[in-house]
């Protein structure tokens, strides 16, 4: 009894010393993907429009700057959840206090911060397809804003989050951003030109680099959006600007987005938006 019972405790010994080893090399491993530099690939701006600098400060509500930074983008805690950790989106006002417009540019259409580390909630994937005279206007309305307020603590990454940085769950936005490009949203002819980018600048993070739908989070997969063909003009403008489908359910995340970033879409932006997502459906039928 007394060499079984030893035996037992070699074996659960044994048991604990590998999960140490296994819990310290995902430690290491996904603190090295946290702090490995990215070289930026080589970029551009152009001089906006004088339209498109006026419209700037919109943008930065359609496009959920604020709604993630906070007012005034002096940052906030944007996720908490156990044994994923807290995530702060940063004091924008700090950052590009310090940083290039070039550096800029890197962390909205690369997923590059301003110290060269990969970022990991930006929605880069969706802003690389802004154009280079719409992403200057945004680092202007970004320049724009007063400086002011805290640095946010730096971010805290759980025992979860830190494994899905070493099995590809929690991929980098530079990773990301290179997997989008692989794919490009279909064109449906001149007419359906401006609803096709704005779908590509917006919707697509949520909903996949083919509006196939994805998981957004843990357990959360985002729609195909063919479910788009299914609303006519009105319903959708409703979607977008209050987050309410016809069935007047809650929808969660997208009835977050609505009521924060989307209802400040203009209705001939709206519309544009749903006639390429409605032919897309039909197309696929």
């Amino acid at each position: 009894m007394a060499k079984a019972l030893r035996w037992l405790a070699y074996g659960v010994g044994g048991l604990v010393a590998l999960l140490l080893v296994a819990a310290l090399a995902i430690w290491i491993l996904s603190a090295r993907a946290l702090g490995a530099r990215v070289a930026p690939e080589p970029s551009r701006l152009a001089a906006p429009t004088p339209a498109q600098l006026a419209d700037g400060p919109r943008q930065l509500k359609v496009l959920g700057c604020l709604s993630c930074h906070g007012d005034g983008m002096r940052g906030k805690l944007f996720f908490e959840k156990p044994g994923i950790g807290k995530i702060y989106a940063p004091n924008v006002t700090l950052v590009a206090a310090k940083a290039s417009d070039a550096q800029l540019e890197h962390a909205l259409r690369q997923g590059i911060g301003h110290d060269g580390r990969s970022l990991f909630i930006m929605p880069s994937t969706t802003y690389q397809s802004l154009t280079d005279a719409e992403t200057a206007a945004i680092i202007a309305a970004i320049r724009a804003l007063p400086k002011g307020g805290k640095a946010t603590p730096a971010n805290d990454f759980g025992p979860l989050a830190r494994i899905g940085i070493v099995n590809g769950k929690f991929p980098t936005q530079p990773a990301l951003v290179k997997q989008y490009r692989t794919t490009s949203l279909p064109q449906f002819g001149p007419q359906h030109a401006r609803g096709r980018h704005l779908v590509a600048t917006q919707c697509a993070d949520c909903h996949g680099p083919l509006l196939e739908g994805r998981e957004v989070e843990p357990g959360m997969v985002s729609p195909d959006l063919a479910i788009a063909g299914a609303y006519d003009a009105a319903q959708f403008r409703t979607l977008l600007r209050t987050g309410v489908p016809p069935s007047g359910r809650n929808l969660g995340l997208m009835t977050e987005i609505a009521r924060t970033d989307t209802r400040h879409y203009r209705d001939d932006e709206i519309d544009a938006i749903h006639a390429y997502l409605v032919e897309r459906a039909k197309r696929a039928n």
